[in-house]
């Protein structure tokens, strides 16, 4: 097929016919990729094409002739300035949605209504389309998968084919999904393009109103796909728009002049990969690459384009159909397992969904024995200014208050590396006052078919008290929901924290396992985790030292409404307090530590579940996975396990903290479980302070230090200007946009800091940091279940990566892959991303690594990525067994 592809031609002169029907569309076109046709999809109950009461909807006297006639009284008719425009945002499960939701919210002036591309039937979603008018356009997001899987795209097959009286605009696997319809084949791209730049051209139609066009213009975009429409098969009904400037990709970060050997080459014209389609005679775009990334160029730009078409649209209508536009828009919004609801409620103004909570509608009446008991907290602290380095540091506070008896049910949240002030306190504590309490949770062992999406099938809770007893039972709504529970169940006086600098005043202190993602979204687990799934110490004692002052700060948390008296509540703050200003720095390496010599045979090194070459084999399939656009990035992981004996866990930990200091470090016991975390891991997962500032701290690309300083600063440069960690890192940080934009105030999530390379002991590694600001209606558990697990032990999109996860990991991730820190009693709380781990769990220490797996990935370098990150976790534990050997 011949077509015209005119840089200089502008929307008014395309004039093309609309076709009489739709069934005059072919859509029965051969896919490459595929035997399943879009003729196929037809056959589904769901998406039926022949729905004549649907075609009386769509096809209303107001379409007909609607090419020519929207252009020309669009260009007639003075517009008419709409308030604020309200979006119809189709999800088809992508973990990229929500930074478009942020940009609607803020161009349109309104939040859009995101629902899942399953969630409607054809039915209901032209009750609301047409005989609610509830909707001024609609958007369709990008997803995993093809537009010719009828499970991939869900009802989108319809709107794009059916509604042609409504602004569409199709990004990624929605542009697809527009030239699939109307008959273009969709094929695999010459290469996948996943996080990577390039420059655009476009034929300055009114979507690319203001932006530049061509090579050197500035108009760079982010790529995230492996499919695209074949030109060749456009049918006449679809006018390409945009196109890459040349085959080659480009950096995020580097200029051109650095990278001379990716400079632009010119090529022919079918060479060049189709970056934007129109109908000709519907308003109807396709953007194949992402304008909601933080990388492209002018993204917002676009959304407000399409905001003026969209006005432009409804412009040229009679008047009375915009004042008759009716607010019965409630909203339907993500809650943190994924799923969505769509409320009818016609005497609540749209507006006012800013106000309502999304999470109560799974809160369900607690049908386990235990309660969430209202409790009147109260703090008191004491300050000890410069003292902490004068009596031996971190280090010998916690050995001298908590490293008796093996360091039983204590716990530090640990910044051993505070240089560059990438953490500034550190937390502390043992078993302590009546408040204590430890809660373990473990995951049902129901059949994944009985699970719902928002409990993950629930699980049993153990609560131990401080007197040592115990209480178990069944909780059907999950562990996310019982924090949730216990958190909002306690009231508090903020004048309690005032002046303290720092985020922590007690509560809980543990760790959420990788396992809770079934109560994020993720259908099952394919395997079960030994260890609980979840454990957490009410800490109500603890010691908070700031590193930068060298200050100890003293904290106790009592219950007002006991009649316990004022001195029994103080005793413990007192008695500490003494022991601080009379201890002496330790002039031992160890104090208070025995090497146990383990006289039982264990194995002199770590034995991996998989060979080197089934790794590689993993690597292989995760990219043919992504080449079939199932996932643009996989976070492939393995364990190492070994048996330990009796050797002295404490010492593994500041053996660990020594050779690998790190600023989101944690030691952790649980003696009853026969749990111990030596955690010295640089990531943070995801942080919540008390102005509502959510942070999250994403790490992809690692490199091993260098031998010399000029190795060193050579191999930090070659991490800082490669262009698969830019890729890698690029990827995750757009999935933490998405991740917060889901419970942030629209237009608030940005990034401070996008690609900084930060140095360790052992590596180089790439971070960047995303901020937002929590929505007031929003708890703390929400929060953290709208991120949970962190993108960057996943890959994107989230959902469909942990699904392929599954099936190729051959056991349980565990701990690894969760998340430790605390969730302070004021719902303030950090967490950190569990890597750099050494979990031992009755006898057995374990050490989870791996990394992101993306098309430019080499299978072989992967793996010894693997094994560099595994590196510090394992050889601490070699090197202590060998010390305590030779005592």
């Amino acid at each position: 097929m011949n077509f015209n592809f005119n840089p200089h031609s502008n929307y008014s002169e395309i004039t093309s016919n609309y076709p009489e029907s739709s069934q005059s569309i072919n859509i029965n076109k051969p896919l490459f990729i595929s035997s399943i046709k879009a003729s196929d999809i037809t056959k589904k109950d769901s998406i039926q094409v022949s729905s004549h009461d649907a075609r009386k909807l769509v096809l209303s006297s107001q379409m007909e002739g609607l090419g020519t006639r929207f252009i020309e009284k669009s260009l007639s008719k003075p517009k008419q300035k709409l308030e604020f425009i309200r979006t119809l945002l189709i999800d088809n499960y992508d973990s990229y949605t929500y930074n478009i939701y942020q940009e609607l919210s803020v161009v349109n002036g309104l939040p859009p209504v995101v629902v899942r591309n399953d969630e409607w039937t054809w039915e209901e979603a032209c009750y609301y389309i047409y005989e609610e008018r509830a909707f001024d356009n609609i958007v369709i997001s990008p997803g995993p998968g093809s537009p010719a899987c009828p499970d991939d795209i869900g009802i989108c097959f319809k709107l794009l084919l059916e509604c042609g009286d409504i602004p569409i605009l199709g990004v990624c696997l929605g542009h697809q999904a527009l030239g699939y319809v109307h008959g273009a084949n969709v094929v695999h791209a010459f290469e996948p393009v996943h996080g990577r730049l390039s420059e655009i051209q476009h034929n300055g139609c009114k979507l690319f109103h203001d932006i530049p066009s061509g090579n050197n213009s500035g108009f760079k975009v982010v790529r995230y796909h492996s499919l695209v429409i074949d030109p060749k098969s456009l049918p006449k009904e679809l006018i390409p728009l945009a196109w890459t400037c040349s085959t080659d990709t480009i950096s995020s970060l580097v200029d051109q002049k650095f990278d001379q050997e990716n400079s632009y080459v010119e090529t022919t014209p079918d060479k060049k990969v189709l970056m934007g389609i129109m109908h000709s005679t519907r308003p109807h775009y396709g953007l194949q690459f992402h304008p909601e990334s933080i990388a492209t160029c002018h993204g917002s730009q676009i959304f407000k384009n399409f905001r003026e078409i969209t006005e432009d649209f409804w412009g040229w209508k009679d008047s009375c159909s915009i004042n008759d536009r009716k607010l019965k828009y409630n909203a339907c919004m993500q809650v943190g397992n994924g799923s969505w609801e769509f409320k009818d409620n016609p005497r609540r103004n749209y507006v006012s969904f800013l106000d309502t909570n999304p999470f109560d509608i799974y809160e369900r009446a607690n049908s386990s024995n235990l309660r969430n008991d209202v409790k009147f907290l109260k703090l008191e602290w004491r300050k000890i200014e410069n003292l902490c380095s004068q009596i031996g540091g971190a280090k010998n506070i916690f050995l001298e208050l908590f490293g008796d008896e093996k360091a039983e049910n204590t716990f530090w949240l640990d910044s051993s590396s505070t240089e560059k002030r990438r953490a500034r306190f550190s937390f502390m504590g043992g078993k302590g006052g009546s408040l204590w309490k430890q809660i373990t949770f473990r995951l049902s062992d129901l059949d994944p078919s009985e699970i719902t999406s928002t409990s993950g099938g629930g699980g049993n809770i153990t609560i131990e008290n401080a007197q040592g007893l115990s209480t178990t039972a069944f909780l059907e709504e999950g562990c996310f929901h019982f924090m949730n529970k216990e958190l909002q169940s306690i009231h508090y006086d903020e004048k309690d924290f005032q002046g303290l600098p720092f985020e922590f005043y007690g509560g809980y202190v543990g760790y959420l396992g990788y396992g809770l993602k079934v109560e994020c979204g993720a259908p099952y687990n394919q395997h079960k985790a030994k260890t609980p799934d979840a454990c957490f110490f009410f800490v109500d004692n603890l010691i908070a030292i700031d590193h930068s002052n060298d200050d100890i700060y003293l904290l106790n948390l009592h219950d007002q409404t006991t009649k316990t008296k004022t001195k029994t509540k103080t005793t413990w703050v007192n008695d500490v307090y003494q022991k601080l200003i009379t201890l002496k720095p330790s002039s031992t390496t160890l104090p208070k530590v025995q090497y146990l010599n383990n006289n039982k045979k264990t194995e002199s090194t770590f034995l991996s579940d998989k060979s080197e070459e089934q790794y590689i084999k993993d690597v292989e399939k995760c990219q043919e996975f992504i080449k079939d656009g199932e996932s643009y990035e996989l976070c492939l992981t393995t364990q190492m396990r070994k048996k330990l004996g009796d050797l002295n866990r404490l010492g593994i930990y500041l053996h660990l903290r020594e050779k690998n200091p790190a600023p989101y470090a944690a030691w952790l016991n649980f003696s009853k479980e026969d749990l111990t975390i030596c955690c010295s891991s640089p990531e943070r997962f995801l942080r919540l302070d008390r102005d509502g500032v959510l942070e999250a701290k994403p790490i992809k690309g690692t490199i091993a230090r260098g031998s010399t300083p000029h190795e060193d600063h050579m191999l930090k440069s070659q991490l800082q200007h490669s262009e698969k960690d830019q890729a890698e890192n690029l990827m995750i940080v757009d999935l933490l946009r998405n991740d917060l934009g889901r419970v942030c105030d629209p237009g608030s999530v940005h990034v401070p800091r996008l690609m900084d390379v930060e140095s360790y002991a052992t590596v180089h590694t790439m971070v960047s940091t995303v901020q937002g600001k929590k929505r007031s209606n929003l708890t703390a558990i929400d929060c953290v279940r709208a991120a949970f697990p962190g993108g960057s032990m996943t890959g994107a999109p989230k959902l469909r990566s942990m699904e392929l996860l599954d099936s190729l990991e051959s056991c349980s991730r565990g701990i690894y892959s969760g998340c430790i820190g605390f969730f302070s009693y004021n719902q303030t709380f950090d967490l950190n991303i569990v890597i750099r781990t050494v979990v031992v769990h009755q006898g057995e220490a374990s050490v989870g690594a791996g990394g992101a797996i993306v098309s430019l990935s080499s299978p072989q370098e992967e793996y010894k990525e693997m094994v560099l990150k595994s590196r510090a976790p394992v050889n601490s534990v070699l090197e202590y067994e060998q010390k305590s050997v030779e005592q």
